[in-house]
């Protein structure tokens, strides 16, 4: 028999094992130790040999975790494991771009030991600095649970599809949104009822900006754009709008116009991006077609869209977040570090990876929903068109609605008037040419409050 057939080789469970220390015993990380201790044969067989937590850390070694951690070293400062020699790994989740997630990536990956992690603020941010102490010093960094939690999206771009030029990558990366959105959807309810409804069941922080504001979101996407394009991240460029200003209004007009609203990060590249060239990154709410796949996302749920110019449209859909599915990448990382399988963090060496030009999202083709509020008065509605027209804006369709009666903030003072909502779905143009219809708009007397603008989804 071959020395290289699968009968040939020792048993996994007598091999040496991996080594690794947690640091960060928050819900994933206790997640990650519960799914080692509980699939532990199954891991071993997968992994060739053993993975053993030999040591934690964590801010409070008291806290009650609801897992029994005395077999584990508990260490009191995560920096002391980059020199021990009883750790061939370290796993990282504790979170933030700076601080000690910092500076532990930073040691452990010039020290030559594997360092995984579930930091997208961190990669996002300085992603860049620590590929390339991986590249220097030939070590593992791994970092699938920073994108889209249970979804191997990482993974399939960077190894299912890495034959495929990808033209465009897409979706719902962050569940709280989507939980808040569909729920008003289904509901009828404002996004603050909502919000407050998502922080009492947990889906919400309590600080709940990073999230509804499209920062979590935009950490994801530019990690994605690096991964998909061969390209430098640059979080700093990308176009961000939150869902705050999404109302009950907008998500029941949508409908009427056959969209679903979902906050969608995209990024395009190349002649992908509206065919002027460079990097084009958003994460904005837009209105979906109710046939398009993403407008079938449920509650928390993330999915992932990406174009290859072979493969086709790849769809992606699972848990974005959460102790088992976050857990799950990152105990797949931990799988490929104890094969030896790993190449480059974002898929090719830093030194090969381009610096994009930033694309004008002013020049992004496409259609655009307008929402705006107004004194429901004649001469109205000739005064938005004049403005549509002035700026270059060909509108496909409107619909008029009466809101209320009562005192009203317009531009020019209060006033009490009956109000109407306009809602209008323009033509496929430039991006820009909306904005300044909206400038155009902002000194009238009949605007009531801020005009709402969304993309629309035509993919």
């Amino acid at each position: 028999m071959s020395p290289h057939h699968p009968a040939a080789r020792s048993d996994p469970a007598h091999q040496p094992p991996l080594r690794i220390a947690v640091v960060g015993l928050g819900t994933v990380g206790t997640s990650v130790i519960r799914l080692l201790e509980t699939n532990a044969q199954l891991i071993t067989r997968r992994a060739g040999r053993p993975i053993e937590v030999v040591a934690i850390s964590a801010r409070d070694a008291s806290r009650d975790r609801g897992i029994d951690l005395a077999r584990y070293r508990w260490v009191d400062d995560p920096l002391t494991l980059v020199d021990d020699p009883g750790i061939d790994a370290v796993v990282e989740l504790i979170g933030g771009s700076n601080g000690t997630a910092l500076a532990l990536a930073e040691a452990t990956l010039r020290a030559g030991k594997p360092f995984v992690t579930a930091n997208k603020a961190m990669i996002a941010h300085h992603g860049m600095v620590l590929a390339a102490i991986a590249d220097h010093s030939d070590t593992p960094l791994k970092f699938e649970a920073a994108v889209a939690g249970g979804i191997p999206v990482i993974k399939a771009l960077r190894e299912g599809a890495s034959a495929n030029r990808i033209e465009r990558v897409y979706g719902i990366l962050n569940g709280t949104c989507n939980f808040i959105l569909t729920k008003m959807e289904a509901e009828g309810r404002d996004f603050a009822d909502v919000l407050g409804e998502a922080q009492a069941l947990g889906f919400a922080e309590a600080d709940p900006s990073f999230d509804v504001d499209g920062i979590d979101a935009s950490h994801k996407l530019a990690i994605l754009a690096a991964m998909c394009f061969g390209t430098r991240l640059n979080f700093a460029d990308i176009d961000i709008t939150g869902i705050r200003d999404v109302s009950a209004a907008d998500i029941a007009e949508a409908a009427a116009l056959g969209y679903r609203v979902r906050l969608i990060a995209l990024a395009e590249h190349g002649a992908a991006s509206h065919g002027k060239g460079g990097l084009f990154q958003r994460v904005h709410p837009c209105l979906v077609p109710v046939d398009h796949p993403l407008a079938y996302v449920p509650g928390a749920l993330n999915a992932v869209v990406a174009e290859g110019n072979f493969v086709g449209r790849l769809f992606l859909e699972g848990a974005g977040a959460g102790g088992g599915p976050t857990a799950s990448a990152v105990v797949a990382d931990i799988i490929d570090v104890a094969r030896d399988e790993y190449g480059p963090a974002f898929a090719m060496p830093v030194d090969q990876l381009e610096t994009a030009l930033v694309a004008d999202a002013g020049r992004k083709i496409g259609k655009s929903y307008v929402r705006l509020m107004v004194a429901d008065q004649t001469g109205v509605l000739a005064e938005i068109a004049i403005a549509m027209r002035d700026a270059g804006v060909s509108v496909e369709g409107f619909i008029q609605r009466p809101s209320h009666d009562g005192t009203v903030a317009c531009n020019g003072g209060s006033k009490t008037t009956s109000t109407a909502l306009i809602a209008l779905v323009t033509h496929a143009g430039e991006a820009q040419r909306v904005t300044d219809a909206i400038a155009l708009l902002q000194g009238s007397p009949h605007l009531i409050g801020e005009p709402m603008v969304m993309p629309i989804l035509d993919l």
